[in-house]
């Protein structure tokens, strides 16, 4: 992981098998009938907003014939938290690195969807809302087992369900953020290593909750340390000289608040725990559904066969921040077998379909235009031609129904129930 826990590979003792090969020529390797299947109900869903879907009956592409390559990247950060780049400007480099689906991941916060999402437009790619939420993870009265444990949420194309209700949570999370950040710079300097909050908060920016990297990077400015890595090894590791908690919600808490709102709940980097099976254990009891268990360098053995003895999905992604150099893998540089995705899809598509339909009937009861334009800043669709958002909000909603689920999703009594709700909205008004 990198950014705000700064944790050093493990190599082979952690079975990671690397799976690149070089191509010599020839012909790319053809699917098998399962991976085909797979590939297309994914790309159904990925090519939503396409006029023909690559795989309706008519298009469905064979089973031996090579596709379109179908890269999803679930595990990125922008500056809204610790990363380098704008949201806009990490679109437009995964775009440029052939990804397909992204999500970005900010630490405790979703403020940079919109923008994500406004470029993606641009650039044809689907996004993910999606946050990295900080917890603590505790094995009962001894403390010193307590470990920062952090849960990756994966949210609908409406956002998270009870919008309000995630706000606030994660609010609180950056408050303790910012008291952690200064507890932080007053262990460095009893250290002897002067360092202002000034420059910390600068170096995150206004409005961002400062984590361990920002303060690593005041380091190196101040030239206390040569590099982050250092910053991280010598001062900022977990339970290091200048380490710090801020106020971090129990990882149970938040795995059943993901759940609660609509989300899928991902354990993030697991070989950066000190004991990820009573971690996995215990988060499962709560609704946990899967693991990061893939890499830039390839699956991780021990991890995937952890998740298979919990029964959970195996994810992954390359957790970029954008701050270049050797040891941050590329965004896009994870290649997420086609089944995986499938997998992944077919448990969250329920769960998101679900928190459509929770979001919607919220705004049919309380249609303000504050409840449109929030759905909208998750939502954003291309315009559908002939309605106007502002005076038509409830059709336009319901004709943006098929941008953000299948027709399978949506053909059914609920949703239809909801389209004609949705109708009367907009001719009452």
């Amino acid at each position: 992981m990198m950014g705000d826990k700064e944790i050093p590979k493990k190599q082979a003792a952690n079975g990671s098998k690397n799976k690149k090969k070089k191509k010599r020529g020839g012909s790319k390797k053809r699917m098998t009938s399962e991976q085909t299947s797979a590939y297309n109900c994914v790309s159904e869903w990925v090519f939503l907003d396409r006029p023909h879907s690559p795989t309706t009956d008519d298009f469905a592409i064979p089973w031996n014939q090579p596709k379109e390559k179908l890269v999803f990247e679930l595990h990125s950060h922008s500056i809204h938290s610790d990363g380098f780049l704008s949201p806009s400007k990490l679109v437009e480099r995964a775009h440029q690195n052939g990804v397909k689906v992204l999500s970005l991941t900010d630490h405790d916060t979703l403020s940079g969807i919109p923008e994500a999402l406004e470029a993606a437009s641009r650039f044809g790619i689907k996004i993910i809302p999606g946050v990295e939420i900080s917890t603590m993870f505790t094995q009962g009265r001894d403390s010193a087992s307590d470990e920062p444990v952090h849960i990756l949420a994966y949210y609908s194309s409406c956002g998270p369900a009870k919008f309000d209700q995630v706000d606030k949570f994660l609010s609180s999370i950056r408050d303790g953020r910012f008291l952690r950040a200064e507890n932080m710079i007053l262990k460095l300097n009893k250290l002897k290593l002067p360092l202002k909050w000034e420059q910390v908060a600068k170096i995150a920016g206004k409005g961002v909750a400062p984590g361990r990297l920002h303060v690593a990077r005041a380091m190196v400015e101040a030239g206390h340390v040569e590099n982050l890595r250092q910053a991280f090894s010598r001062y900022l590791y977990d339970g290091g000289p200048a380490y710090a908690t801020g106020s971090e919600p129990l990882s149970e808490e938040a795995v059943q608040f993901i759940c609660e709102t609509g989300g899928v709940a991902v354990l993030a980097h697991p070989w950066a725990l000190k004991d990820p099976i009573a971690v996995v254990r215990r988060l499962k009891e709560f609704g946990l559904h899967g693991i990061e268990a893939y890499r830039s360098d390839g699956k991780l053995a021990a991890y995937s066969d952890l998740a298979d003895s919990y029964g959970l999905l195996k994810l992954g992604g390359s957790d970029f921040h954008g701050r270049g150099g050797k040891q941050e893998s590329e965004v896009g540089s994870v290649s997420l077998p086609m089944l995986a995705v499938h997998e992944f899809l077919k448990v969250a598509r329920p769960i998101w379909g679900r928190a459509i339909s929770e979001i919607l009937e919220n705004y049919i009861k309380y249609p303000s235009e504050t409840n449109f334009q929030l759905i909208m800043s998750f939502g954003m669709p291309k315009v559908c031609k002939g309605i106007s958002p502002a005076s038509c909000p409830g059709d336009f909603m319901g004709q943006c129904l098929s941008l953000w689920l299948t027709n399978e999703e949506t053909q059914n009594a609920e949703f239809e129930a909801i389209k004609l709700k949705l109708a009367a909205i907009s001719t009452n008004q």
